[in-house]
């Protein structure tokens, strides 16, 4: 470290105030000693890991924060979210909002767009349009527009 390299030369207390640290906060790094809020920080997070993985990964801060208070932890909402986003803690979808699972392709192939995004018709039969997903059905099942259909076969 630094300052251990300059100790001999300068001494601690003009090398820490040079570069804006304070000698006790060397002292106690060099001696080993963390800080209380550091060993509360990494007590809370397991506690949090423990809750986040009890409760099926679908808590974010706020329900977090509501669980710790129910259990008797005294915490901060603030903190909660600081430690939860530092460790990569996240709930199952944001407020209003699925997460996002798939990105397309810039690349791929797509249809020419025949209708300029205008799905209006002015008489029946005059416009015919289908959006299609592919998604994985259990069950050999499919939903189309409220009508479930037994498949025969599926591909892939």
């Amino acid at each position: 470290m630094f300052i251990d390299e300059q100790r001999e030369r300068f001494g601690v207390e003009p090398v820490c105030r040079t570069l804006g640290v304070s000698a006790s906060a060397y002292y106690r790094r060099a001696s080993g000693q963390r800080s209380a809020r550091r060993v509360e920080d990494e007590r809370l997070l397991e506690r949090i890991r423990e809750l986040h993985r009890r409760n099926y990964f679908a808590y974010g801060s706020w329900r977090m924060w509501k669980a710790l208070l129910r259990t008797g932890e005294e915490v901060g909402r603030g903190r909660v979210e600081r430690l939860m986003r530092s460790n990569g803690i996240q709930g199952a979808k944001r407020r209003g909002k699925p997460w996002r699972t798939t990105f397309p392709n810039a690349d791929a192939y797509r249809p020419a767009d025949l209708v300029g995004r205008d799905f209006t018709a002015s008489r029946p039969d005059e416009l015919w349009f289908a959006d299609f997903e592919r998604h994985e059905a259990l069950l050999n099942r499919a939903v189309v527009k409220g009508h479930r259909l037994r498949l025969v076969a599926a591909g892939r």
